[in-house]
């Protein structure tokens, strides 16, 4: 091989100048050639890549009008998206008031029944102080009575009609609560 080279080389050195540049038909030979490539290329190559080139532009094309009407549809899913979320929001909020003031209100019956049944209580606690003054007023009564016909049968020795004596202890009785401003609980006013 190095031996090949070496002649190529020794060869070339022997040449003239007039070698170096292309003979007349050689020119043609090429020229016919480059016509013949060239209408090939220009006939069957060229319309195959145009065929390619379109499709290729087509395909990027769709893409391109897939990725805008995708996009599309994202931006109006966000618009809604927001727009539902800005109905929750105010929904919510809705809500919330709604439970204040059902709790402001459930807050302001508790505290009227809590009221009432105060109220109802001490009613109750004055209509049994009431009648518990009254029985004891009553019982009052009976002893003094008692104790007033016992002082008097011995004052005067004998033994008075009990009927008689008791009536006459509630009419002093009445008399003296109406004529001192009783207020019912046995102290004057």
């Amino acid at each position: 091989m190095v031996a090949t080279i070496v002649t190529i080389l020794a060869e070339a050195s022997k040449n003239e100048a007039s070698d170096l540049y292309p003979h007349l038909n050689e020119l043609i030979m090429g020229a016919i050639s480059f016509a013949i490539l060239f209408f090939f290329i220009w006939k069957w190559v060229l319309p195959r890549i145009n065929v390619l080139l379109d499709e290729r532009r087509q395909k990027i094309q769709g893409e391109l009008e897939r990725a805008e009407q995708a996009k599309t549809e994202a931006d109006k899913l966000l618009a809604d998206y927001r727009k539902q979320l800005a109905a929750a929001r105010g929904e919510a909020n809705g809500i919330i008031e709604e439970a204040r003031r059902t709790a402001d209100q459930l807050r302001a019956d508790i505290q009227a029944r809590a009221e009432q049944e105060a109220q109802a209580t001490v009613a109750r606690a004055k209509d049994e102080i009431r009648a518990e003054r009254d029985r004891v007023f009553q019982e009052l009564k009976t002893a003094v009575g008692e104790i007033a016909v016992g002082l008097a049968g011995k004052v005067v020795g004998a033994e008075l009609d009990k009927k008689r004596h008791e009536k006459l202890i509630d009419d002093y009785i009445t008399e003296i609560a109406s004529s001192s401003g009783s207020t019912g609980n046995g102290i004057g006013g």
